[in-house]
C-alpha cells in the first residue's frame, strides 16, 4: 500500500504539468473560461504529489531503512524541485498569455 504513494506522487505530478498544457492547447478557443480552475488544480496536484514523497519517506524513516533512504533522498529533492519549478513557469506562462489574451 505504501509503495502507492510513489505511483499516486507520479500520476499527479504529471496531471500538475498536463493541466496547464491544456490550458494554452485552448488558448484560441472563445470560450476558455476555465483556465484558473486548471491552474489551481495543476498546483493542487503538485502540492499533494509533493506531500506523497515527504509522506514516503517518513515511512521510510519510520521503518528505520536508512540505506533507502540514503540512496533515494538526493534523487527525490531533484525531481521535486524540478517538479515544482516546472509548474510554476507552466502555470506562469497560462497566467500571462491569457490574461493578455483576456485583456484585448
Amino acid at each position: 500500500m505504501i509503495g502507492l504513494l510513489n505511483v499516486g506522487s507520479l500520476v499527479l505530478g504529471l496531471i500538475a504539468w498536463i493541466l496547464p498544457v491544456i490550458s494554452l492547447l485552448k488558448y484560441r478557443s472563445t470560450n476558455n473560461t476555465n483556465w484558473i480552475t486548471l491552474s489551481i488544480l495543476s498546483l493542487s496536484a503538485c502540492a499533494v504529489s509533493l506531500g506523497f514523497q515527504m509522506f514516503y519517506n517518513y515511512h521510510l524513516v519510520k521503518i528505520e531503512d536508512w540505506a533507502a533512504l540514503m540512496d533515494t533522498a538526493g534523487a527525490v529533492a531533484f525531481a521535486a524541485t524540478v517538479l515544482l519549478i516546472v509548474t510554476i513557469l507552466l502555470n506562469a506562462i497560462t497566467l500571462f498569455v491569457l490574461r493578455y489574451k483576456s485583456a484585448r
